[in-house]
């Protein structure tokens, strides 16, 4: 795996269980058991997928279209 491919998915992870330990873990910590467990877990994945492929989506639309390097972000700068 290239090292951006694994930064991505590292930081997708992060983000995923971050939003998962904001959300979800408090509500169920009380009833934790090993079904909740493995719901969290396919959750966690699911989250991490959906996050990674957005990522790579836009970042590859950048390098391909070019804007990364132009910083032409389209409709985020005004013309006067």
């Amino acid at each position: 795996m290239k090292p951006d491919r694994a930064r991505r998915l590292a930081e997708a992870a992060c983000e995923a269980g971050l939003v998962l330990g904001l959300v979800a873990l408090p509500t169920a910590w009380r009833a934790l058991d090993g079904g909740l467990v493995a719901v969290l877990a396919g959750m966690l994945l699911a989250l991490t997928a959906a996050t990674y492929a957005l990522h790579a989506v836009t970042f590859d639309c950048f390098l391909l279209t070019g804007q990364r390097a132009r910083r032409n972000l389209g409709l985020t700068q005004r013309k006067d």
